[in-house]
């Protein structure tokens, strides 16, 4: 039971920390829509999706000397019919994002019409000439593309109109602006310079950056600390449960040991080891349900187009030390009361 417990927290923690990283991925993936050097999003936006922009900035940052190009996408989050957490970029048809796109099948969005990638026309078997409802709303499909994107090609593509309408915008805002740079442009110098000339604009062009960019992302990584500390916590108390319960129901045993010339140092290392090699069981047996849970949670709540768990060594090597820590600090109570005891006393009382 102690091992099962240990367990459970760190199938929490590498879940946790895989589904971030993901998320993190996508973020940066969001960045880069279309092959954009930059993203602008509203400062001090709750989340990016949840940015605002007009679009009155568009001629100013097209001035813009480091700027070859800039277009507007609206997002909308969640409100594909038969395919929660998939999106629907609202595009420019003439902008560079919608023209990175490639069709394998049908035509270009038009006003009532959407592209559905071709992850979502497999998912939902859709072809040109279907029906995709959108926020209760019927759309013909007119296209099928692939982006090389996961997230992308999970959604759908509309005219921005369509989009902003979905959104409940109105025609002059959109939720983000997709920027691509002059050749010799240097890329931390055009957004030091875009964040001076528009005070209320986060130019981001690192997928770190990106997930930093919200309060929601940022509640994620406390999560991820927050469920790191809580399973040392708990797991350490366990731990120090069963091992403290173990050394008094053996306390002749190793009192016996300590009378025939093992050491306090011996008799601490034996309680230690019997705690970390519990430990290590429950995070063998974490490992295994964090790497089941990271990949299917995604899909069962509907987010797989949106968030793919991201494992790396690093993510199981940081849960496989958490499960040793536990050991290792649910063992020193109880390593204390086992070099404590006075061999005369506990074979006396045997």
């Amino acid at each position: 039971m102690t091992a099962a417990g240990i367990a459970v927290g760190v199938a929490a923690v590498v879940a946790l920390l895989a589904l971030s990283a993901g998320l993190n991925r996508t973020a940066g993936q969001l960045v880069h829509l279309g092959g954009a050097d930059l993203g602008l999003f509203q400062r001090d936006a709750g989340d990016p999706t949840s940015s605002v922009l007009p679009l009155s900035m568009l001629p100013r940052l097209q001035a813009q000397r480091e700027i070859t190009d800039v277009t507007p996408v609206q997002l909308v989050v969640d409100e594909v019919r038969r395919a929660p957490g998939a999106f629907v970029l609202g595009l420019e048809p003439q902008g560079f994002v919608a023209r990175s796109l490639v069709l394998t099948a049908g035509s270009a969005v038009s006003p009532g019409r959407v592209d559905a990638g071709d992850v979502l026309a497999g998912n939902l078997h859709l072809t040109p000439g279907s029906e995709l409802t959108i926020e209760g709303r019927s759309f013909q499909v007119a296209g099928i593309y692939h982006s090389g994107t996961s997230y992308v090609d999970g959604g759908a593509v509309s005219t921005l109109s369509d989009a902003q309408r979905l959104a409940g915008r109105t025609a002059q805002e959109a939720t983000t602006f997709a920027v691509r740079l002059a050749p010799q442009a240097s890329v931390g110098s055009a957004e030091a310079q875009i964040e001076q000339a528009f005070p209320g604009l986060t130019a981001i062009a690192d997928p770190g950056q990106a997930a930093r960019a919200g309060a929601n992302s940022e509640l994620i990584s406390k999560a991820v600390v927050l469920i790191v500390v809580l399973a040392l916590i708990i797991g350490a108390l366990t731990v120090a449960n069963t091992m403290l319960a173990a050394v008094l129901e053996r306390r002749r045993e190793l009192a016996l040991l300590a009378t025939i010339g093992w050491s306090t140092r011996q008799l601490g290392v034996l309680v230690l080891g019997e705690a970390v090699a519990v430990s290590m069981l429950g995070t063998c047996i974490g490992l295994l349900l964090g790497l089941a849970a990271s990949s299917l949670l995604p899909g069962a709540l509907g987010l797989g187009a949106f968030i793919s768990p991201d494992l790396t060594a690093w993510t199981l090597g940081r849960a496989a030390l958490i499960g040793i820590i536990i050991g290792a600090i649910g063992a020193i109570y109880p390593i204390w009361r086992a070099t404590r005891i006075r061999p005369a006393l506990a074979l006396a009382a045997g």
